[in-house]
């Protein structure tokens, strides 16, 4: 789920111009395949489920989602629960003899394939490429001569090592390793946290893309050689210089079919986790430039404003992705995941206008930063409303369900049967990951059974959460809440329901729709 556009945001922008963030969304490590005339891009997704985002663009500036390629994490078992911070790090997405792959690294498993021949239906069961602990941010290249290769780095976390790049000789199917690998590149000299590699090769070279010096800090660099082994030159091609654009780097290299060049990168900003931003590029010598060198310390800068890409069919209009959902399909819409790999009892879709969630039983939760059924979805941009109806029909004490924006803190506004009655009642849980225990911060009497819930978020993470009884005039309930970024992504907003027991014919809840406004 994505922001209305930078354009759209901004309507005092000359025409054929666009203006970064071009999303302003948690879409963390993008890469991005040009094949033909058409863009897919995929990006980080942690522990969610469905993990893999496809996004696809003729433009480079509009993005559509339109797939995930990993229904859900493997392994299966280790994914029934959160895990977060863990599962799909810094994919690569290429094309190759007919196939769309996707590499990714598991940092407590190993190297991951998936792949398709059409990136909008279904991709194919994953396969261990290599059974490791900390190797992450793969990447492959089939050169010219029928060979593959494989490039990766390293999680210290796991791993014990990192700043280091190596590279592997790969079967040319992509499924397995050929050998030990290759120490290609040490970066504890100069380009700490060296990782998130990107492989390509251009007029004789070898390229490794690498961002380095860490996430909300850190710089772009290139690695060159005329040997897939090495020994590879470096330069930093784009930093932060004097823009507000911090740790620019980890992305993608993209060439037009007219020869320009683009890079596609993201930003930390929390708590709305890594936003996506697009540089013009160019080769100067053999190398790529990123950005704009305007302080002319020889290295390219992020820019606010440019000319949009001149690709097949340029950018005339701007269309934000999708952020509503009117539940009046048979299935979910692309931009909801879950907490963790999800039960179907959880939530059942109808084509008769609402979603169903039954209540899930708490088990030995501490707080909701360990419920596996949270139906979340990113923050769409830096100031936004959301509101969803719910018709609710609790049956037993302790039953509830609302709307939640989660992170490490989080806060809702829910609906819950209390003494036989339903209440309303707004919750907070600041130090959720360290098993803080839920506060009860105000409640309210409920009649008649629907409520319409919102939550509105300023510049900055500021929530309002707000109820009505007809839609039209609305309460506040709670202090504002500050949102709180999660591990490794931005804070996320959804619905939920649990209960405390089992009990025989449990209470529901049905949501008439979610709405997005800005």
């Amino acid at each position: 789920m994505v922001a209305l556009s930078a354009q759209e945001q901004q309507p005092d922008l000359p025409a054929g111009t666009y203006r970064n963030p071009i999303i302003h969304a948690d879409y963390s490590d993008p890469d991005v395949v040009r094949v033909g005339d058409d863009f897919y891009l995929t990006a980080s997704s942690f522990n969610a489920a469905p993990g893999l985002p496809i996004l696809h663009s003729r433009d480079l500036v509009n993005w559509r989602l339109i797939n995930h390629a990993l229904p859900r994490q493997v392994p299966l078992d280790t994914f029934a629960r959160p895990q977060h911070g863990n599962g799909v790090w810094a994919p690569a997405i290429r094309y190759h003899d007919g196939y769309f792959y996707i590499y990714w690294g598991d940092p407590d498993f190993g190297i991951y394939m998936v792949r398709t021949q059409d990136p909008a239906g279904r991709w194919e069961d994953p396969v261990l490429v290599q059974a490791a602990r900390g190797w992450i941010d793969p990447c492959p290249l089939w050169d010219e001569d029928g060979k593959a290769y494989l490039v990766h780095a390293f999680a210290g976390s796991r791993a014990g090592l990192k700043s280091v790049i190596v590279v592997h000789e790969m079967s040319p199917d992509g499924t397995h390793l050929l050998d030990d690998g290759v120490l290609v590149f040490d970066g504890h000299a100069h380009h700490g946290t060296i990782e998130g590699t990107k492989f390509h090769k251009s007029n004789g070279y070898y390229y490794i893309l690498a961002p380095a010096g860490g996430v909300a800090t850190g710089w772009q660099t290139v690695l060159r050689s005329r040997s897939v082994f090495g020994p590879y030159e470096e330069q930093v091609v784009l930093h932060q210089g004097d823009t507000d654009v911090n740790g620019p780097h980890q992305g993608a290299w993209v060439e037009l079919a007219n020869g320009d060049d683009w890079f596609i990168h993201f930003q930390e900003k929390q708590p709305y986790g890594r936003i996506v931003h697009l540089q013009p590029a160019r080769w100067e010598a053999d190398w790529l430039r990123i950005g704009v060198d305007r302080n002319r310390d020889g290295i390219g800068e992020p820019v606010a404003e440019y000319t949009v890409p001149a690709t097949a069919h340029p950018a005339r209009s701007v269309t934000p992705l999708a952020t509503d959902d009117e539940f009046n399909q048979p299935r979910l819409a692309l931009q909801w995941q879950w907490h963790a790999n999800p039960k179907a009892e959880w939530a059942f879709p109808t084509a008769m206008g609402f979603l169903r969630l039954n209540p899930v039983i708490n088990g030995d939760w501490r707080n909701l930063w360990e419920a596996p059924n949270l139906l979340l979805t990113k923050l769409p941009s830096e100031s936004f409303t959301a509101t969803t109806k719910l018709a609710f029909s609790p049956h037993h004490d302790g039953e509830q369900s609302g709307l939640i924006v989660m992170g490490r803190d989080y806060a809702y506004l829910t609906v819950e049967q209390h003494k036989g009655e339903p209440r309303l009642k707004f919750v907070h849980c600041p130090g959720a990951e360290n098993g803080a225990a839920e506060r009860i911060m105000a409640t309210a009497a409920l009649e008649g059974q629907e409520v319409f819930l919102r939550l509105s978020m300023a510049p900055g993470g500021l929530t309002q959460f707000a109820y009505s009884s007809d839609g039209q005039s609305f309460r506040t309930l709670g202090p504002p809440f500050q949102a709180r970024e999660g591990k490794w992504i931005g804070a996320k907003m959804g619905l939920f329901a649990n209960r405390p027991r089992h009990e025989n014919d449990g209470g529901y809840f049905d949501y008439d729709w979610f709405r997005v406004t800005p």
